[in-house]
């Protein structure tokens, strides 16, 4: 239903809900872990940034698209956690109409770069465990600058039309946004006009981007894990495995959360705690986990930290 003269009708600002259910007491305590876990995120996704960035050894195909996964939760963990932290602390819930299109749109398109990346590693490793001989000549320096510039070219084209067709709605119901952060499904649903362009391009970017990334992702571990197997010595299969442990688990953590919360979003209804509770584990969990895993699985990683704190304690 369109408003009688067709004008578009924008708020001034939403309002941000937090977790709902909660209280202000119980919001102000949740402050306290989430300025831990943007601490936490921030250090280990910098750290490990500037360790690659420093040991030229590290200058490889794995760890490079390692570098561009940290900096992709690094920005993504301060679109997000630092205004998450100001909303718990304060109380402070109203959000400016184009600074809340701006946090969506960087929250969405990071995720597809996030996504983006995490394919280019399971490649990095199907090529390294299937082709050994071929991985220095296919995954040269410029080609994996190539690729790191294809991810973010793809994110930004691929969901930069997302502020303007929420732009083109008109929001004359409540203008309370019922998570702690901006999100498309969430703001469209706050439309009082037809949104089915947003419903179906929504759809489309998520199985063209996500979706696709997934099933490659997928195939990729089907042939990884045939030729593991094929290989005679269980010790060479288990070495060989042992080095995607660190990759499959930054897909599942990063991967799980989201086919959860487009499975919740797309069986419709009113916005639930299940649904709050789904997208800040997609959004929260990777920067703070991804980090941590890498840093106790990557010997070379680890060795530089433990070299680091050694150094300190001197």
């Amino acid at each position: 239903m369109g408003t009688p003269n067709r004008t578009l009708i924008h708020p001034a600002y939403f309002l941000l809900v937090g977790i709902p259910g909660l209280g202000p007491n119980t919001h102000f305590w949740l402050a306290l872990p989430l300025c831990f876990m943007y601490a936490l995120a921030t250090l280990g996704n910098l750290g490990i940034v500037l360790i690659i960035r420093v040991e030229s050894r590290l200058h490889e195909p794995m760890y490079l698209f390692l570098a561009m996964l940290s900096t992709t939760d690094l920005i993504l963990s301060s679109v997000t956690m630092p205004k998450m932290a100001s909303l718990f602390l304060t109380g402070v819930q109203e959000i400016e109409f184009n600074i809340c299109l701006t946090q969506m749109f960087l929250i969405h398109a990071l995720s597809a770069m996030e996504s983006a990346v995490l394919l280019a590693m399971a490649f990095d490793r199907f090529v390294a465990i299937c082709h050994p001989l071929r991985h220095a000549s296919v995954l040269t320096g410029p080609t994996v600058a190539k690729i790191g510039l294809a991810a973010l070219i793809r994110g930004f084209v691929f969901f930069f039309p997302l502020p303007f067709i929420l732009k083109r709605l008109s929001y004359c119901r409540t203008h309370t946004v019922t998570h702690s952060f901006c999100l498309h499904q969430d703001i469209m649903k706050l439309s009082c006009t037809d949104t089915t362009v947003n419903v179906v391009y929504g759809l489309f970017i998520i199985l063209s981007v996500m979706g696709v990334d997934s099933l490659f992702i997928g195939f990729s571990y089907i042939l990884i894990l045939r030729a593991v197997l094929a290989l005679s010595s269980r010790g060479a299969a288990l070495k060989a495995f042992n080095t995607c442990i660190s990759h499959l688990c930054a897909v599942l953590v990063f991967y799980v959360p989201l086919i959860g919360l487009s499975v919740v979003h797309r069986l419709g209804g009113p916005t639930s705690l299940v649904h709050v509770v789904m997208a800040n584990i997609y959004l929260l969990l990777p920067p703070v986990v991804n980090p941590i895993v890498y840093g106790a699985k990557t010997k070379e990683i680890r060795s530089r930290i433990t070299h680091i704190f050694s150094q300190g304690e001197r």
